[in-house]
């Protein structure tokens, strides 16, 4: 995934947007099922140190004894609030894995995500997990190491009423989060690629929010009529939404999440070896399996590995 702008209020949604966003942000029982047989309460074998792991962490973070994750909580199931305010989900969940391999503290704080990867450079934070999508654009200023595979997704209203072609998007009005690679694609292949056919390109480059609860929301209340995201959180809200909306298509353009970090810092070794170490004793799979987005498990982490 990747960034945004300052998001657009959708007033004229009123109820809806309401009950979507609550749907989305994972209100009622804290007990309730997150959807796709994944539950929130479901519990993650207890994780312990690795002391290999636990002397390669520099000497100041040790000795602060944790590291600050920032994730933009809008992004369910990876990451996102439930009714308490408290922030879960996938990412969470491994980011607090990964902590107790080094044998450190973890606080995850809420950030906008287009802030996300300035803050680890002004060093505010130490990583950042937030679907992000490697690729080597961001390889060239920060590093990130793999952990999942995602691929982009459409969806649209129950029954497609606009009969919406996902192999035409031209013309059409495209909901996405800011910043995200699916508002670069709009931007910088499918636009273009409407022009070089004589068609209308998608309107303002698609409608950006902030938060992915809120293009969520434009397409339930039909403001617009189809948005883009990653393939979880698609999933995710085709089930959350009760109906309300299906899959457009099949899932494009694959890619890994990774596990932002300062370019060349000396705790990128120490995070990657966890998050192997987690693969290998099945914590990994337990932490997929919980949130329902087990079809993105990937076998190997490695530092770096964008291919485009």
């Amino acid at each position: 995934m990747t960034a945004r702008t300052q998001r657009t209020r959708l007033l004229a949604a009123g109820a809806v947007a309401a009950s979507v966003s609550l749907i989305l942000t994972g209100c009622g029982s804290s007990k309730s099922s997150t959807g796709g047989g994944a539950s929130a309460t479901a519990s993650i074998k207890p994780v312990t140190a690795d002391p290999a792991l636990v002397a390669q962490v520099p000497a100041d973070i040790k000795s602060a004894g944790k590291i600050v994750v920032a994730s933009d909580a809008s992004y369910a199931p990876n990451e996102f609030q439930d009714a308490s305010g408290k922030i879960i989900g996938m990412d969470v969940d491994l980011a607090n894995a990964i902590g107790q391999k080094l044998g450190l503290q973890v606080e995850v704080q809420n950030s906008q995500f287009t802030a996300i990867i300035p803050g680890i450079q002004a060093n505010k934070f130490q990583l950042g997990m937030s679907s992000f999508t490697d690729n080597k654009e961001r390889e060239a200023t920060v590093d990130m190491v793999t952990y999942f595979l995602a691929g982009t997704s459409a969806a649209v209203k129950k029954g497609n009423p606009d009969k919406i072609d996902p192999n035409d998007l031209c013309g059409k009005k495209i909901a996405v989060q800011t910043g995200t690679t699916q508002a670069d694609s709009i931007k910088d292949t499918i636009t273009p690629n409407c022009t070089k056919a004589g068609k209308p390109g998608v309107p303002n480059d698609g409608d950006k929010f902030d938060l992915q609860t809120d293009v969520t929301t434009a397409l339930v209340s039909g403001r617009d009529q189809v948005m883009l995201a990653d393939s979880p959180v698609i999933d995710y809200a085709i089930k959350q939404t009760n109906g309300q909306l299906e899959q457009l298509g099949t899932v494009e353009g694959k890619a890994p999440y990774g596990v932002v970090l300062v370019k060349g810092s000396a705790l990128t070794k120490p995070v990657q070896g966890a998050i192997q170490s987690l693969m290998d004793d099945g914590t990994y799979k337990q932490i997929l399996e919980k949130w329902g987005v087990q079809a993105g498990a990937i076998d190997k982490s490695v530092i770096n590995g964008a291919t485009s």
